[in-house]
């Protein structure tokens, strides 16, 4: 008899692939470490360049050293011209996370280097990719509405030169710095779905940008990095304040999953949802309409009183992006824009001690099974 290996928990909840040194979740307690560091900590008082920075070095960077990153970073936001051509001729109705899919995985015919996996040349892709998210999502915005490109700035650091490329005007140093804290607390998650995908990719020993397309594919999923657009489109089907309980009521009753609450890990509350309903209010205000977040804050409670589950961290980021005014289909790329650091660091870690990743399936068909001839064979099924 042959005999099987033992069924696996769904999903793979709690296996363990390998060890990291990156970040570390505390799901019973709702804590959250970037290299040892606590995340709340990191996303009141540093930079997105700086979370780079740590995690692909291994600590926060001197003033010296994090002025020559971001420079290092900000020399290679440009886009090869052919790149934009391509761009230019997608369908303007093509959705910005299959954009971001594609364009990623085409960058990768410009670089002459590219099966290179040795540290500094790995290096030198992250910084490329992680420089070059933002300007693909802003060229696309500009090109899909045949608008004219609007080139990236030197002097402006991640968050504020997105924010320039995507609008077209000088950044506001407020909203800048809100999407600076979105982008610190989304960098990096443990062995999620998505860098589970890159590092799978990479331990084949193939090339950067192709574990970071597999990446960029995995988020775009619902379940995944899709949930926060999934949330906007609650609070616009919702509208007011005096109709959440009873949506909220509805949708449980239904068994229906509700976008941005619970999570795989956190049995308490995510901590980068703490931090994101902070600045959600604060961008609210800001903004003269706390509106939105009003709206999650009572949905927060709502899913509390019927089911007990904490948010999640795409709960009030979803309020954050639509206040700052990103349109609902560009904020899985958002998420995308920080998330690139985190799985550059993973697939680093990854070609510094490789071993193929081939897990076991746990087989539950049907074993000796006759052979059946063809002329034999019934009819019933067909395509």
């Amino acid at each position: 008899m042959i005999s099987s290996p033992q069924a696996p928990e769904a999903g793979l909840r709690g296996a363990v692939v390998g060890n990291t040194s990156l970040s570390s979740i505390n799901g019973d307690e709702g804590k959250l470490i970037y290299r040892g560091l606590d995340i709340h900590d990191l996303a009141r008082n540093s930079t997105f360049e700086e979370i780079c920075y740590l995690l692909w070095f291994g600590a926060l960077p001197s003033r010296t050293n994090l002025d020559a990153f971001r420079a290092k970073l900000a020399q290679r936001r440009a886009l090869p011209k052919q790149l934009l051509t391509l761009l230019r001729d997608l369908p303007p109705t093509a959705v910005p996370m299959d954009v971001l899919r594609t364009a990623v995985s085409a960058l990768g015919l410009f670089d002459e280097n590219v099966n290179d996996t040795s540290r500094a040349a790995s290096l030198d892709k992250a910084i490329a990719l992680t420089a070059v998210f933002p300007t693909i999502l802003a060229a696309y915005r500009h090109l899909s509405r045949g608008d004219e490109l609007i080139e990236p700035r030197s002097d402006l650091d991640t968050a504020a030169n997105f924010l320039y490329m995507f609008f077209g005007k000088a950044p506001d140093k407020d909203a800048a710095r809100v999407l600076d804290v979105a982008l610190v607390l989304h960098a990096d998650h443990g062995m999620n779905a998505s860098t589970f995908s890159s590092i799978v990719t990479a331990a084949t020993l193939s090339d950067m940008y192709s574990a970071i397309t597999s990446a960029v594919g995995t988020l775009k999923g619902p379940l995944h990095g899709g949930a926060n657009e999934g949330v906007i489109k609650n609070l616009l089907e919702i509208d007011t304040p005096e109709r959440v309980d009873a949506w909220v009521a509805d949708k449980l009753g239904k068994h229906e999953k509700i976008m941005g609450f619970g999570h795989a890990v956190y049995k308490a509350y995510d901590p980068r949802a703490t931090e994101l309903k902070a600045i959600a209010k604060e961008t609210g205000h800001r903004a003269g309409s706390t509106r939105w977040v009003d709206l999650t804050e009572r949905m927060e409670r709502a899913v509390w009183n019927e089911k007990q589950l904490y948010p999640n961290v795409d709960l009030y980021s979803a309020s954050v992006y639509y206040t700052l005014g990103f349109p609902t289909e560009y904020f899985t790329p958002i998420f995308a824009v920080s998330r690139v650091s985190g799985w550059c660091a993973h697939v680093l870690e990854q070609y510094a001690d490789n071993k193929l990743i081939r897990p076991r399936a746990n087989y539950v068909g049907p074993r000796d099974v006759e052979y059946v001839p063809i002329e034999k064979r019934s009819a019933d099924i067909t395509l």
